[in-house]
């Protein structure tokens, strides 16, 4: 139904807008007056006033449905079952799946009572939903209709509604990035609650398995991140130390030196990368990166484990050198000709010009794509998972199976949780610590930029 529903929606705002477009220029044709606004724009106030209440309608309504909907069927069960979170989840994906035909056994009384509550109950709000919407829908562009005249200012009202939108917008994305901030605050202090924030931003040990009943035998869990911020930041080391100078040095060869065929020809083929999957390059990495290394290490006498960091770490350099290079590409085209053209002049060589006038130019964007392409590093799961293990070593040699941030929290939210354990609590407590890091790296990188673009603007 929600397919129909905003087929309908197209359907309404296109008729909407050519009929106020037509009665606009019939009216201009017949010379009743000066208008203020053009046809077209009186045409896009009429679909502008269709499309926003229906889809604010559907926004509103379609929520409240669905929780009446399931409301209705669990209102079936036996109230005892139901006040359980994890048996109100699981009587409820039966309820749907006998709804839909793919209900194995033979159901109970209640469960069949509570799938055809779901049948009845949704196609009613469907219906409802539909109807309301396309009432409002033509009570706004019968309004709209109305309000064309000479007078009425189509445009200024239309560039309104627009910012309203591109606003409404903006605040979706704020709130958004809110909300999970704090998500992940409260429940990041619920884990606090349970383990001690000293133990656990500076335990060296990094063991979370815990026992989730009293009768269960399991570890205690020990929750000290020191291993995991060692692993991250070697492994990111690493990739940095591969995908700086060799993005970095692209960038200036297709920014300086290369003709407009190499580079068109070059540019695209290096941004091949950015759309590998990560999982391919995890398997790029497990089956022939770290087997290879293994064997160079053997050749010298050196124990290297089967996942190691430095596996991990070169495959992740391949995979953020477009980041670096395509970025920095930009920057350095960007910066204006006139100061090669004044060092030029002043006697300097083309490496010269490169080295003291435009690379000390563009130095707060590339600073900016580093730490973008630092952030991109530390953020990465699937290839550490499958090239430097789960083992958390606290340890900087490169050759040996660490862990990360996100390997971890990816591990411990894997399969069905108890969100009350200080185990899946953990998950939370990684995932801030992790927040704050990036956004220390975005605020070094900020600091850098207005620091530098002041100098050589």
């Amino acid at each position: 139904m929600s397919t129909v529903y905003f087929l309908i929606v197209v359907v309404l705002v296109l008729t909407a807008y050519f009929l106020g477009a037509r009665k606009a220029s019939g009216a201009v044709a017949g010379g009743r007056g000066e208008w203020h606004s053009l046809p077209a724009y009186h045409g896009l106030f009429s679909a502008s006033a269709v499309f926003i209440p229906m889809l604010a309608l559907y926004a509103i309504m379609a929520p409240l449905a669905a929780s009446y909907i399931d409301s209705a069927a669990l209102s079936q069960f036996d109230p005892a079952l139901v006040a359980e979170p994890l048996q109100r989840g699981a009587l409820m994906r039966d309820a749907s799946a006998l709804a839909a035909g793919q209900y194995a056994g033979a159901p109970t009384p209640e469960l069949q009572a509570a799938a055809n509550s779901l049948n009845s109950t949704r196609v009613v709000t469907s219906w409802l939903i539909l109807i309301i919407g396309c009432l409002a829908g033509l009570g706004a562009m019968q309004y709209a209709r109305t309000r064309i005249s000479p007078a009425f200012r189509a445009r200024n009202s239309f560039e309104q509604i627009t910012t309203i939108v591109l606003l409404a917008c903006s605040a979706v994305a704020v709130l958004t990035t809110i909300g999970i901030v704090f998500s992940v605050l409260f429940e990041t202090l619920r884990f606090f609650s349970k383990v001690s924030p000293i133990d656990f931003l500076f335990g060296l040990q990094w063991s979370p398995q815990t026992a989730i009943r009293a009768d269960q035998v399991g570890s205690s869990g020990a929750f000290g991140i020191v291993p995991l911020v060692a692993g991250t930041f070697l492994i990111t080391f690493i990739a940095m130390l591969i995908a700086a100078p060799t993005g970095l040095f692209a960038a200036i060869y297709m920014a300086e030196y290369a003709s407009p065929k190499i580079r068109s020809i070059i540019k695209p083929i290096l941004e091949i990368l950015a759309g590998v999957p990560t999982v391919v390059l995890g398997f790029f990495a497990a089956l022939t990166v770290a087997p290879l290394i293994r064997g160079w290490g053997e050749q010298f006498g050196l124990t290297v484990a089967s996942e190691s960091a430095l596996a991990a770490g070169i495959v992740m350099g391949m995979m953020i050198i477009p980041f670096v290079s395509s970025l920095s590409d930009d920057v350095i085209n960007a910066v204006p000709q006139a100061l090669r053209d004044g060092s030029y002049a002043m006697g300097a060589t083309k490496s010269e010009t490169i080295k003291r006038v435009v690379l000390p130019a563009a130095l707060p964007g590339i600073v900016s794509a580093m730490m973008l392409a630092m952030s991109r590093a530390v953020g990465e799961t699937m290839i550490v998972v499958m090239a430097a293990g789960l083992a958390a070593n606290l340890t900087l040699n490169p050759l040996e199976a660490v862990t990360t941030f996100t390997v971890q929290i990816k591990t411990i939210l894997v399969g069905d949780q108890e969100f009350d354990s200080a185990k899946t609590l953990s998950a939370f407590a990684l995932g801030f610590v992790l927040f704050f890091f990036t956004l220390i790296l975005n605020f070094i990188a900020l600091r850098v930029v207005q620091r530098y673009r002041e100098q050589y603007d």
